[in-house]
């Protein structure tokens, strides 16, 4: 309802990234078919950054490089027009950015006292709220797209998750991976967690990148 006051009814499609061009028109029925697409943005990034959640530092690192990269984003998508980029503008949402740093700032806070060995956890308390804010900037930034190559890691460990329960049913109780979400298959592997946790922060600065770099097409 907000985005059709807008007067910008492309507020109500999926965009290919860092293009004008549309995928899909989701502004039948009333906006309805956005109403689902927004809640299955929102919800499945909350619960691919819970189950992101599994190692001390191992979230929040993560959440700290993709919220970073949102908040450039956020700037990229505000002020599309003044910069030439061939991004969809939306009208004020630079105004995220500074959104996007709160959550860096807070997940950095947090991070000194999470990191091996941890001295406070996060839990779903934590994953599950970041991870739906990270899921309302894409979607308000109409950058959900983005959100799947600078969220790398939170959609490989949520993969990781259906893979192994879909495999695990359709086998008749084999298993795909030592044990899931990745990161606990990397474990079984012997891996120390604390090279593990560094290897996917690395993993989630290459996506970030990935997603960044793709301004360089625009």
């Amino acid at each position: 309802v907000v985005f059709q006051r807008q007067g910008l009814p492309d507020l109500l499609a999926l965009h290919v990234p860092f293009t004008d061009g549309v995928v899909f028109d989701l502004s039948m029925l009333g906006g309805l078919p956005h109403i689902i697409f927004v809640l299955l943005v929102v919800t499945g990034t909350s619960n691919a950054v819970n189950l992101t959640d599994g190692m001390d530092g191992l979230a929040a690192g993560a959440m700290v490089v993709a919220a970073m990269a949102m908040a450039v984003l956020c700037v990229a998508v505000g002020r599309s027009v003044q910069l030439e980029l061939d991004l969809f503008y939306v009208p004020r949402s630079q105004e995220l950015t500074v959104f996007c740093s709160a959550m860096v700032g807070a997940t950095l806070g947090f991070l000194w006292f999470n990191a091996a060995p941890a001295l406070v956890y996060m839990g779903d308390t934590g994953s599950l709220p970041l991870g739906s804010l990270l899921g309302y900037v894409a979607v308000v930034t109409k950058q959900e797209l983005v959100l799947v190559i600078i969220g790398g890691v939170f959609v490989v460990e949520a993969l990781s998750v259906i893979l192994q329960v879909g495999w695990f049913k359709a086998t008749g109780g084999q298993r795909l991976f030592r044990c899931s979400p990745l990161h606990h298959h990397f474990q079984f592997a012997g891996i120390p967690n604390t090279r593990i946790v560094t290897r996917f922060w690395i993993a989630a600065v290459l996506c970030a990148a990935a997603g960044m770099a793709s301004l360089a097409v625009a």
